[in-house]
């Protein structure tokens, strides 16, 4: 399948505002009801605060890849050198009216690219377990469950309000192929 193409660049201090706005919009309250990624049927409250995403941006392991187009941020996610050739996927949102477009596609596609650039052999992400659709999406493109999981952090309202007493993380991999370089 060939996917359209987006630029996409490094996130910098100044687009933090306009990320917050982008994930909050993608995961929780009603603006998310408008995409299928939300989140509001399992959680209230943030998704992650300027702080948490300033730690993000000083983290020199991490590049907060942005997509953009004439109205701001279109796309975001994190992605993280974990060492021994292994990169972590995170954060990942589309402007809900924008979803299905394939800009979500792109945006993996380009964080496998960086990924595999910077010597990452295989990509790690973490999904709320009961996100079947969600899990789904990532299983056509090549991730799959480890059989880990992780806990939800219950206590720290910095990532939400949990409306279910049952959430945790399922951990995904995929094996990244090398990178191919046009002729």
């Amino acid at each position: 399948m060939s996917l359209p193409s987006f630029p996409v660049r490094a996130a910098e201090v100044r687009d933090v505002p306009a990320l917050l706005t982008l994930v909050h919009s993608a995961y929780r309250g009603e603006t998310s009801r408008a995409g299928w990624t939300t989140e509001a049927d399992l959680l209230d409250g943030p998704r992650l605060d300027a702080d948490l995403l300033l730690a993000e941006l000083g983290d020199p392991a991490t590049t907060v890849l942005l997509i953009e187009d004439e109205h701001g941020v279109l796309a975001c996610a994190t992605l993280s050198e974990r060492g021994a050739g292994l990169a972590y996927f995170g954060m990942f949102a589309v402007r809900p009216l924008a979803q299905g477009g394939g800009i979500g596609s792109a945006l993996l596609e380009a964080a496998e690219a960086a990924a595999r650039a910077h010597g990452a052999t295989l990509m790690e992400m973490t999904v709320i377990s009961v996100r079947a659709d969600l899990l789904a999406w990532y299983a056509r493109r090549g991730y799959h469950p480890t059989g880990e999981s992780r806990p939800f952090p219950y206590g720290d309202e910095r990532f939400g309000l949990p409306r279910r007493d049952d959430l945790e993380f399922s951990v995904l991999r995929k094996e990244l192929g090398p990178v191919t370089v046009p002729e």
